[in-house]
């Protein structure tokens, strides 16, 4: 119920009040109602804001404000659940699960394996063919996160014409399937064995 008619409904028991459409009473109910129906408008975005998880806007600028690093996001939910990574970083992130969960903090699917030797870790972008769009700020965040004495090496994959014809023997198979190039780059890429 917009204020006006709130107002309204609050005046009319009195009897006093001559509140039909068009007149002064009216009018000047409608003028506080308008007032209040924004002053509500602003709460609610004031309200959606101060949580992490509603935030749209100026909610998560003030988080990203408070962080030495801003995510590599595209849609406001990936920015929530990456400022809620970089958020939970704490001094006992040194397991694997732990900078796992640390790396969500990129804004883009980052993985780590361990690798051959105590300390050194393997960094994968499995979403993404290629080198990852902006992956000189995500190589800072990635860096930045990760304890200091952690060695990191970055670990791409490429779309090869034999996991092509692997996966869609004929060109017929990949015709049919409607997907770009791109499509095809990533269609099965959970199924990829990393090396």
């Amino acid at each position: 119920m917009r204020f006006e008619e709130y107002l309204a409904a609050l005046l009319r028991p009195l009897g006093v009040y001559d509140l039909r459409r068009g007149t002064v009473n009216r009018g000047e109910l409608a003028a506080y109602g308008a007032r209040l129906d924004q002053a509500e408008e602003e709460l609610n975005e004031t309200e959606r804001e101060m949580s992490l998880c509603t935030a749209e806007g100026f909610g998560l600028e003030r988080i990203e404000q408070l962080l030495p690093y801003r995510p590599v996001c595209e849609t406001a939910q990936q920015r929530r659940e990456a400022l809620a990574a970089l958020l939970r970083i704490g001094g006992d992130s040194f397991t694997l699960a732990a900078v796992n969960d640390t790396l969500r903090g990129c804004g883009v699917d980052a993985r780590a394996e361990e690798g051959s030797r105590p300390g050194y870790v393997k960094i994968y972008f499995p979403g993404v063919a290629g080198i990852p769009e902006g992956f000189d700020r995500l190589r800072f965040i990635i860096e930045e996160i990760l304890p200091s004495h952690v060695d990191v090496t970055y670990v791409f994959w490429y779309n090869t014409w034999a996991q092509v014809a692997g996966r869609r023997p004929t060109w017929g198979d990949c015709a049919g399937t409607g997907l770009s190039w791109y499509g095809l780059a990533i269609e099965n890429e959970g199924e990829l064995e990393w090396g």
